[in-house]
């Protein structure tokens, strides 16, 4: 099992010091206000809907149990051969490096689009570019549109490209054997194997791996360099793909820094859309944004409570920031990282949703497939959204609470509220717009702290709520009796000018993946740009920020595949 870690994964809020508890202070809790404006659309929930990541390394990935959960909880897009062992994984012969090192026989691409298939997900491939060819990558597309017809539609040129030495200390964490790692080298080499892939089927959709904005590397320049890595890329290969790459790792100092990272994505987003828009022109509201790899991971909190609320968040404000794909890091994973306890409850700092059975400090993980509360936090999407659903603006009156609202195919509304105080019920009180609810109690599906399946029950009304501490409650509603519900929504104002990104001093960029045995290395202390967070084979992984802010050792991943020894599973 691979575990890959953060590299730049943690994101330390420049603000984190001073964000206080998302608990209310003893005593009666003021009621949150939530407002919910129906007839204005955020977009349509995409047909990936919740995706997973799924390593070559990870031989249970196949499982009957496993297959069946992953189909429960909704997911429909499924990431494969892994995150930084795509860069050295050869599909055809199914090695990996020099092909010495174990790799379970049941995980080659055949079994993983079997897998897929059970799932009912389409899959995502990361081609191999730290150690592949644009003839390796086309030959693929040729197997697996030309020859089996599994019709793969989205191909990503690579996994953190950006981190393969070009940028820090020279060392990096992602394999790539060319001579030349600049973003130049890697603009001109994405273009070679965009045209060699769509020689074949010119249908594939081509990803480009970009940094994420506001996370190391992103505005960082090297030696030679005349810019960063996104506008270079950009520059020279914006006409040859088809949508973009970042990872989301927002990471923080306490579970409330986590819980607030959702409010970056904007940001992010308009900071992309800003970069397409300079580079691919006319084709520039065509060319999609993915999130292929989302998760806890430099947090606190990896399996417990927090992660399990920060899940279906991210995920929606993702989606309704445009997103098209997002995938959460990880499906298996496992850890080296002796357990800890977040707010009462075990934190194994497994970044898996599925417990891969491992031990570490004398304590062992739950029995393997055992699912963890992120595993439910996902889940919880189901009870809120189906692909093509739309998205619905909603606001809430205290960042105490987060909601996320959609109009179903059948005429109801469905609101999620999260409560993100880990001591306090929220009184919370509900209003419409372009909405009549039905009268009476309501059905409501929710996960608490220390729940083991989603709960749905009868409980208070479309206009008021009471919100178990550290909690995700979906109400589900019918239109009044002679209303039609909401008229068609209008689509949401686009802004006018992009929202500026601003990289918070400490900010670290996505985590390094890493398979077990890879190298990984980690930035020079002149990075300009915040600390590179360092994954080593140790599985220790230390986060620091600039000024001696934070520091925080997080828990690697045993799992087979996955992020940088992210997970043994992780490969």
């Amino acid at each position: 099992m691979r575990r890959r870690f953060v590299a730049g994964a943690v994101a330390v809020l420049a603000a984190s010091a001073g964000v206080g508890a998302l608990a209310p202070s003893a005593g009666a809790a003021p009621t949150v206000g939530i407002r919910v404006d129906a007839g204005t659309s955020l977009g349509t929930v995409p047909s990936s809907g919740a995706g997973l990541n799924t390593g070559f390394g990870d031989g249970h990935m196949g499982d009957a149990k496993v297959t069946s959960l992953m189909k429960a909880a909704g997911v429909r897009q499924l990431r494969y051969p892994g995150g930084s062992g795509a860069d050295d994984y050869h599909w055809k012969t199914h090695t990996s490096g020099d092909g010495s090192g174990w790799i379970p026989s049941n995980t080659d691409f055949d079994h993983f689009m079997a897998t897929a298939k059970r799932v009912g997900a389409q899959p995502i491939l990361t081609a191999n570019y730290g150690s592949g060819t644009p003839q390796e990558a086309a030959d693929w597309v040729k197997y697996a549109n030309v020859d089996k017809g599994y019709g793969v539609k989205y191909w990503e040129i690579g996994n953190e490209v950006y981190g393969n030495g070009h940028y820090g200390d020279g060392k990096g964490w992602e394999i790539d054997k060319h001579a030349d790692k600049s973003p130049t080298a890697y603009a001109k080499n994405l273009v070679a194997y965009a045209k060699a892939m769509k020689a074949v089927d010119p249908k594939v959709k081509i990803g480009a791996v970009l940094t994420t904005p506001g996370f190391w590397p992103d505005a960082e320049k090297a030696p030679g360099d005349t810019a960063d890595w996104n506008n270079t890329v950009l520059s020279i290969a914006g006409g040859s793909i088809d949508f973009v790459i970042v990872h989301w790792y927002p990471g923080g100092k306490t579970t409330d820094d986590l819980l607030n990272t959702p409010s970056r994505i904007a940001g992010v987003r308009s900071a992309l859309r800003s970069l397409i828009a300079k580079y691919t022109g006319s084709r520039a509201a065509s060319v999609e944004i993915a999130v292929t790899e989302n998760g806890a991971v430099g947090s606190p909190a990896q399996t417990s409570q927090a992660a399990a609320l920060f899940a279906p968040d991210t995920y929606m404000t993702w989606f309704e920031q445009g997103a098209t794909h997002v995938d959460w890091w990880n499906l298996h994973n496992g850890t080296d990282q002796a357990p800890t306890t977040v707010h009462g409850q075990t934190d194994y700092q497994d970044g898996g949703v599925l417990s891969a059975g491992t031990c570490a400090g004398g304590k062992c993980e739950p029995r393997r497939d055992t699912p963890f509360p992120t595993y439910w936090g996902i889940r919880s999407l189901t009870a809120l959204v189906k692909p093509g659903d739309t998205m619905v603006k909603s606001s809430s009156g205290n960042s105490s609470v987060a909601v996320h609202a959609v109009r179903s195919s059948n005429g109801g509304l469905n609101v999620m509220l999260i409560n993100k105080s880990p001591q306090n019920a929220a009184q919370v009180s509900l209003s419409y717009a372009g909405y009549t609810p039905a009268a009476g109690a309501v059905t409501t599906v929710s996960y608490a702290k220390g729940d083991t399946a989603l709960t749905t029950t009868k409980r208070g009304t479309a206009a008021a709520q009471t919100l178990p501490p550290y909690s995700i409650t979906t109400l589900q509603l019918k239109p009044a009796p002679g209303t039609a519900g909401a008229a068609k929504p209008t689509p949401a104002p686009t802004p006018t000018a992009p929202t500026p990104v601003v990289s918070a001093s400490g900010t670290t960029g996505t985590r390094a993946q890493g398979e077990i045995g890879a190298r990984v290395g980690r930035p020079t202390p002149s990075s300009t740009s915040g600390d590179l967070a360092s994954t080593g084979v140790s599985n220790a992984v230390m986060y620091s920020a600039l000024g001696g802010l934070l520091v925080i050792a997080a828990g690697g991943m045993l799992t087979l595949r996955g992020r940088r020894r992210r997970g043994l599973h992780g490969k």
